[in-house]
């Protein structure tokens, strides 16, 4: 029996507007539709693939605003057992390592029914709306346990965490001893639908909220007024603009050609 922990996001659909807010240039989580991140539904799959194969229990862990409760309620209703909600404002704004070092503590107060901690932590390799990929890394570093990211293939067994890694280099082979966590790619699996009965069963799940207090966290290290990275300015995307039609009359392809020298793009 395995103790899986998921860590999902929720995110501004990726359909959607997105924007940045006038006054400390952070996401304007309000400004567009927000769903579950397609990479942590795959992670979530993981987990209950992971489980159905040889018990065990699966909760999802989360920080974010109110409204991230559904995105957890999404996971939930995929077949997650329960889930921990850290949902504190002085989180807004936080870069990759507070956020890494919020979860790793939030992950250390994190209990199993059977009273036990975690054997693996299951992530996406990275979310849609930060794309820095750094967040499970650093969790590793902070619980001081192995790394395996990247991951399009997982295996648990004999008290061990193995698998394929791909990267531009190639596919290479890692392992390592639970506890571990893993950061999963697109191609690790194709995430269930969530049934009926599945989302009926979700309104029942045991959603636990947690604050930074309740972790051992204090505002001062977390948050936008202290991130070690900084948002000065920005600029939003140019409109649409029409096209440039080219007219081929024997010269097509020159003329294709001197369109891409005077944009610069070749």
């Amino acid at each position: 029996m395995t103790n899986i922990v998921v860590l999902i996001k929720q995110v501004p659909d990726t359909w959607s507007e997105r924007k940045l807010t006038d006054g400390d240039f952070t996401l304007d989580r309000e400004a567009a539709d927000a769903v579950l991140d397609e990479i942590n539904e795959r992670a979530v799959e993981e987990a209950l693939l992971i489980k159905e194969a040889q018990g065990g229990e699966v909760k999802v862990l989360s920080a974010g605003p109110d409204r991230a409760t559904d995105a957890i309620r999404k996971a939930l209703s995929m077949g997650a057992d329960s889930a921990v909600h850290l949902n504190d404002p002085s989180m807004h704004g936080s870069d990759a390592i507070q956020t890494g070092y919020a979860l790793a503590a939030a992950l250390g107060n994190v209990a199993f029914e059977n009273d036990e901690p975690a054997d693996l932590i299951i992530a996406g390799n990275e979310a849609t709306d930060g794309r820095t990929g750094a967040v499970p890394a650093i969790i590793a570093e902070y619980l001081q346990i192995p790394a395996l990211t990247q991951m399009r293939k997982v295996t648990v067994a004999d008290g061990k965490v193995s698998g394929e890694r791909e990267t531009d280099e190639g596919i290479f082979g890692l392992e390592a001893t639970l506890p571990a966590i893993v950061s999963v790619t697109e191609k690790i699996n194709e995430p269930r639908f969530p049934s009926f009965k599945g989302i009926m069963a979700a309104k029942k799940k045991t959603v636990q909220t947690i604050t930074l207090s309740d972790i051992g966290v204090e505002d001062g290290i977390v948050g936008v007024e202290n991130a070690g990275t900084t948002v000065t300015s920005s600029t939003p995307k140019p409109p649409k603009t029409a096209g440039e039609r080219v007219t081929d009359e024997g010269d097509g392809g020159q003329k294709i050609a001197s369109y891409l020298v005077g944009q610069k793009i070749i």
